[in-house]
């Protein structure tokens, strides 16, 4: 029930501060005088986009829109790339505002990160039938393991792996494809997405535990220091009132913890 309170009251704020807002805060002056957000995403657990009616939806497209409301700006755009190295090229480049994607310390060459918002981890899917019980039995000699290339899952994958090597795929689909048809033992990724896809495949499983676990940021562009930290104070509003929490639910998110300390 506090929770409950703590977030109406956070949305509550946000309609406040965009009808009180007289002048837009300093740090995000440029932002304000632009009247839009643009938000680099690609389709995954926090983005999607239904094939047939166009319609967008998912955590980016919340927490994106909470932030608008609150920084007085009436549009978010969204700008899709094929996969999360596309994102932080937009990032880098400027044209894309914040970039909603998993952080990883190589990635600090090219962007800035908020504070880590959600802790999410990344495991397999098995066939059925499939001898593979843990993270440790799929990192065998012989194994075929597939993920997508680029994903911070995959970069995490072969950190992670001792004994054989990931065959990557372009994308989520046709590595889950791979799967399917046999050409794969086990398909890597963050735990979301092997859980969507094992409806897919019957008798299939998502193993319990993890090979790793992943922080979701926000990429901001560097040299922007005041957006970063306009951005940032947003983020731990929305943690510490519940918000963020009942959005994560409302997305239908699985086997994803809200961060209530900073961790990166």
């Amino acid at each position: 029930m506090i929770k409950l309170i703590l977030a109406v009251a956070f949305i509550a704020t946000l309609a406040s501060d965009s009808k009180a807002q007289q002048a837009p805060d300093p740090r995000i002056a440029d932002i304000a005088h632009s009247g839009k957000i643009r938000i680099g995403v690609f389709p995954a657990t926090q983005y999607s986009k239904d094939p047939k009616t166009g319609e967008q939806k998912g955590l980016a497209l919340d927490i994106s829109r909470a932030l608008a409301a609150r920084a007085g700006v009436a549009e978010v755009i969204t700008v899709e790339h094929p996969n999360p190295v596309a994102v932080v090229a937009c990032v880098r480049a400027g044209g894309c505002d914040l970039g909603f994607i998993g952080f990883e310390p190589a990635r600090l060459t090219e962007v800035d990160f908020t504070p880590a918002f959600i802790r999410r981890d990344f495991t397999y899917l098995v066939p059925a039938g499939s001898s593979i019980r843990s993270a440790a039995d799929a990192d065998r000699s012989g194994v075929r393991i597939v993920a997508a290339r680029g994903h911070a899952s995959t970069v995490a994958l072969a950190r992670a792996l001792k004994q054989t090597k990931a065959v990557l795929a372009e994308d989520v689909e046709p590595a889950f494809e791979l799967l399917r048809t046999g050409g794969a033992d086990a398909f890597a990724s963050v735990r979301e997405v092997v859980l969507r896809y094992s409806a897919q495949l019957p008798g299939s499983r998502v193993l319990d535990d993890a090979y790793d676990t992943s922080l979701v940021a926000i990429a901001i562009q560097k040299g922007r220091a005041g957006w970063l930290a306009y951005v940032s104070e947003f983020l731990d509003e929305a943690k510490r009132s519940g918000w963020m929490r009942q959005s994560i639910e409302r997305a239908g998110l699985r086997g994803f913890d809200v961060i209530t300390q900073k961790t990166n």
